[in-house]
């Protein structure tokens, strides 16, 4: 299937690693420029190399922590053109109300919430031009509230309000907003969580592969399937699509 991408500008944060170095993959792979976002050099070179080496592609890197002020007006300054953003930066972490400080969880919601909407704004006038689209990488916990995860639940929740409203607007100015909701797919950072889960519930963190075996069809998403569903929501194809939030969880992880 031809997914009439080749030639588009796509911009992705958090593009190291996990779920944005697959998005990224993919997308390169469909025929998109590329701009790679993410905090480590190091790190954003290795995927670049990666990208490089599968898809013959050479991204743009740009090198942000977006949850430091003026990050993402530099970045927008970087930025000429745009007809795909992929908000995915952003690790918020485990805990519940008693567990998180204050400051740790305003640097979190700095990233994640707060990241994706200011640099949504930031680069909003560029998707008018293009009538480009906004997929937002959120998460299932803004779905399914769970206490022990509760700055992250709140957040996603956030952010699917905001795909949403956003969506009813930008429509007039030819923008799409679409969301992706994984459930737990196989990165290091659900490693994070499910370790905290195995601590709490089995009283030993190295035992969180038990968690994992009754998942729906007996293991977590791979990055790569939730990147064919940002290829697809992004592309043409799914042009009346928007102010839809996919679920990709195996039916209820």
């Amino acid at each position: 299937m031809d997914l009439q991408l080749r030639g588009k500008h796509a911009v992705v944060t958090g593009a190291s690693q996990g779920i944005g170095l697959a998005v990224a993959t993919l997308l390169a792979e469909e025929g998109c420029d590329l701009t790679l976002v993410a905090r480590n050099r190091t790190s954003l070179q290795n995927a670049a190399d990666q990208i490089a080496a599968v898809a013959h592609a050479v991204p743009r890197l740009i090198v942000a922590d977006l949850s430091q002020p003026g990050a993402i007006d530099e970045l927008a300054k970087e930025v000429t053109s745009l007809d795909i953003l992929v908000n995915n930066a952003g690790a918020i972490p485990p805990g519940g109300l008693l567990d998180i400080s204050s400051e740790r969880w305003r640097a979190a919601w700095d990233l994640k919430v707060y990241g994706y909407i200011d640099l949504t704004r930031s680069l909003y006038t560029l998707l008018t031009v293009s009538r480009g689209v906004v997929v937002n990488i959120i998460g299932t916990a803004g779905e399914r509230p769970d206490p022990s995860y509760i700055a992250g639940a709140a957040g996603n929740s956030a952010l699917m309000a905001f795909t949403k409203g956003m969506a009813k607007g930008a429509a007039v100015d030819g923008v799409r907003v679409v969301g992706i909701n994984p459930g737990p797919v196989r990165t290091e950072r659900i490693k994070l969580m499910l370790r905290n889960q195995a601590e709490r519930k089995l009283g030993d963190a190295e035992r969180w592969p038990e968690l994992v075996a009754n998942m729906p069809f007996g293991r977590m998403a791979e990055p790569q399937e939730i990147a064919q569903a940002v290829a697809f929501l992004a592309s043409p194809l799914s042009a009346y699509t928007s102010g839809a939030i996919l679920t990709i969880d195996g039916g209820g992880a």
